[in-house]
């Protein structure tokens, strides 16, 4: 199939998808075949990520402005794209929330620039941006790029370094490409050489447990993840049915279901896949696995089959669970007093570290195993974009280290992307207990840098990771099958299946 007919044919099934009139088996499938790994489009996520509003600045709102410095650059660049228009389609995130309500007034000002961002469930920006690649017509000048499909739209953005070098006389000096975190930099922005934008948003998991009820059980922050079940046991012992020790996100079907799979299969020494580029989830790694974490269901709530991760932050905001290792964008939303019951109560760690780790050498299609499970984006110009260098100094400003430093403490959430804006003055000052505090950013960064895992990237992984594993793993918890190693041969053999065609 031509470059062309596999863009035109992408963006119908995207768009016969989210209008509704082709089903997310169907979906999943047609995508993977066209080389597009969707990602958790198929399970849903595109109904919004959690707890993604702005929270309440440290500094008062007069001082959350861009720097001088940055101001006049904007000022100096912007002027001969005055009274043009760009247009953004992109996911609800802490940078595109912040940048929407609040900071791009500044931009516009400086630059007399309009910036059009619509914020949409994940799907529908991946519709808006297959229909823009298919017909090359422009309407939207950034590409946010869900790092599932940078394989598939590489070749439609402009890889940053290059615009670096061809466009001097429009670089931000202070810029600097090599801020950004090295991991996030090749675990969700480079397809190959090529870097398809650059690092813009990074869900991760981190421990997040309640340190009034750690304490008073005379319970510390578990190290391994035998600490993290002998913990919520003795929560569960002690306070249940009132409170459980932990939550997970294992609704059936549901990518959060799989989310929560990878960090218990990765924590135990397994892969998903192994270097021969076969299913490996059900080795004996994969089956330790699944003993603890059946052990580990017990000290949940009832109702956590039914979660994917709102169930799972809701439980613990309302002070039914004790603990979980999840999204660290949910830390910012139980600090909130008007989100819940435990403003103050929280602490944040890294992840438990894994019994064993199995190198990525050892794993296929660019797995990369580790317990602290990562999400993550990037902000691109598009190659059809009729403002290119408008666009390219939007993206400059947005994801400088000045405004990433201004998002972090508006937006709260997620960690930063670059490393500097970890140590910037108005994010330190913002770690204290209250709405959008970033008191959680260090187990942030070192989780990136220590535990950070990424899931295989192939075309099929939209079907495997959004239907099969998380069906398969579903039935299993609803009794359907005699044992773990039942459920995963079952999943084994449905997922060599996909890959044979």
């Amino acid at each position: 199939m031509r470059d062309w007919q596999r863009k035109n044919f992408l963006a119908s099934i995207t768009d016969r998808y989210v209008r509704g009139t082709m089903d997310r088996r169907s979906f999943l499938r047609a995508a993977g075949k066209l080389g597009l790994a969707a990602g958790a489009l198929g399970a849903g996520m595109g109904g919004g990520r959690p707890f993604l509003g702005l929270g309440t600045p440290a500094y008062a709102q007069g001082s959350m402005e861009p720097s001088a410095e940055m101001m006049k650059w904007l000022g100096d660049v912007g002027k001969p794209f005055a009274g043009t228009t760009l247009r953004l389609a992109t996911e609800s995130t802490p940078p595109s929330n912040a940048i929407a309500n609040s900071l791009k007034p500044f931009f516009e000002q400086a630059t007399g620039i309009k910036i059009e961002i619509e914020v949409l469930p994940l799907e529908q920006v991946l519709q808006k941006l297959t229909l823009d690649v298919a017909s090359s017509l422009g309407t939207y000048d950034l590409y946010y790029i869900d790092q599932s499909w940078a394989a598939s739209f590489a070749q439609d953005v402009f890889d940053p370094r290059e615009q670096i070098e061809a466009k001097p006389d429009l670089f931000y000096p202070d810029y600097n490409i090599d801020d950004f975190l090295p991991a996030l930099v090749d675990g969700i922005s480079k397809y190959g050489d090529a870097m398809v934008g650059v690092p813009y948003d990074i869900p991760i998991f981190i421990m997040q447990y309640r340190k009034d009820i750690y304490d008073e059980l005379k319970l510390k922050a578990p190290e391994t993840l035998e600490e993290l079940y002998e913990n919520s046991k003795a929560i569960t012992d002690a306070k249940g049915p009132a409170m459980y020790g932990t939550s997970g996100q294992m609704k059936s079907g549901h990518y959060s279901l799989e989310c929560d799979w990878t960090a218990w299969l990765w924590g135990h020494g397994g892969q998903i896949f192994d270097a021969d580029k076969k299913f490996a989830g059900n080795n004996e790694a994969g089956l330790a696995a699944m003993e603890y974490w059946d052990r580990l269901h017990k000290t949940m709530p009832p109702g956590v089959n039914g979660w994917t991760w709102d169930g799972q932050g809701q439980s613990v905001s309302q002070g039914v669970a004790a603990s979980m290792l999840s999204w660290g964008e949910f830390f910012p939303f139980f600090d909130d007093p008007k989100s819940g019951q435990i403003s103050g109560l929280m602490e944040a760690a890294v992840p438990p570290r894994a019994n064993s780790l199995i190198t990525p050498d050892k794993t296929g299609f660019g797995e990369i195993p580790g317990v602290g499970h990562q999400g993550g984006s990037s902000l691109a110009v598009s190659k059809y974009s009729k403002s290119p260098d408008a666009a390219w100094v939007f993206m400059q400003w947005a994801t400088s280290a000045d405004t990433q430093a201004l998002i972090t403490v508006l937006g709260g959430g997620t960690g930063p992307t670059r490393t500097s804006v970890y140590d910037d003055p108005r994010v330190l000052a913002n770690a204290r207990v209250g709405a959008g505090t970033t008191r959680h950013l260090p187990v942030v960064r070192e989780t990136i840098a220590k535990h950070m895992g990424s899931e295989p990237d192939l075309p099929e992984w939209a079907e495997i990771s959004s239907d099969t594993i998380p069906v398969g793993l579903g039935r299993y918890f609803a009794g359907e099958f005699a044992s773990p190693k039942e459920a995963m041969d079952d999943i084994a053999a449905k997922v060599t299946g996909i890959l044979a065609g």
